[in-house]
Formats: C-alpha cells, sequence, structure tokens
C-alpha cells in the first residue's frame, strides 16, 4: 500500500467561515475513525480571502475510492458542501508564490 498526501482547498460559503472550521477540525478525526486515513495530524492553513487548505494522508489510493462509498464520509462530505465550495487548490493565489504563506490554524485535538 502506498500512502497519499493530499492538498484540499476550501472556500467558505458567506457566513458560514466558522461553520467550515468546526468541520475542517474534526475531518481527519472522522476519516480516521473509518480507516482511511494515517495517524499523522493534517496540517490547516487559513489564506487571507479565508480559505482552508488541508493536508492529510489517505492510507491508500484503494481508500479514497472507498470513501466514495462509506455513508459516514458520505455524511461528512454534504455537510462539507453546506458550508464550502471546494477548490482546486491552484487556484488559491497564495499558492501562485514561490514561496506560499498562509495562517496556520492550530489542529484542537
Amino acid at each position: 500500500m502506498e500512502n497519499r498526501l493530499v492538498v484540499v482547498a476550501y472556500k467558505p460559503k458567506p457566513v458560514k467561515e466558522s461553520e467550515l472550521e468546526n468541520l475542517v477540525q474534526g475531518h481527519h478525526a472522522r476519516l480516521l475513525e473509518e480507516g482511511l486515513v494515517t495517524a499523522k495530524p493534517p496540517f490547516i492553513g487559513k489564506a487571507k480571502d479565508g480559505t482552508l487548505l488541508e493536508i492529510f494522508e489517505w492510507i491508500s489510493p484503494e481508500a479514497i475510492q472507498a470513501a466514495h462509498t462509506n455513508p459516514a464520509v458520505l455524511t461528512l462530505w454534504n455537510e462539507f458542501e453546506a458550508v464550502c465550495e471546494y477548490l482546486p487548490a491552484g487556484q488559491v493565489p497564495e499558492l501562485q508564490q514561490m514561496f506560499s504563506e498562509f495562517s496556520a490554524v492550530k489542529l484542537e485535538l
């Protein structure tokens, strides 16, 4: 099995910033409960426009595919869709810089 590192960008819908941050705070733990990600804590950063970036590690490409039929994950993704839009990470302006800087978001374990 080969672990897969991913970068996800979540742009909050208007007035949904705190709800999004709460979801991101619990995202990794919920995926970990389903046995889909490694125990390595994710990195979470905030762009100037409020977009959150999360970097975490799936346990395998198969785990990524399994997530698409996992009822708990599908529920979680519906919660995310209510408060944000997913962006290709490359659309986050900071990522156009040679050295991309973000505000660090402390993970509350």
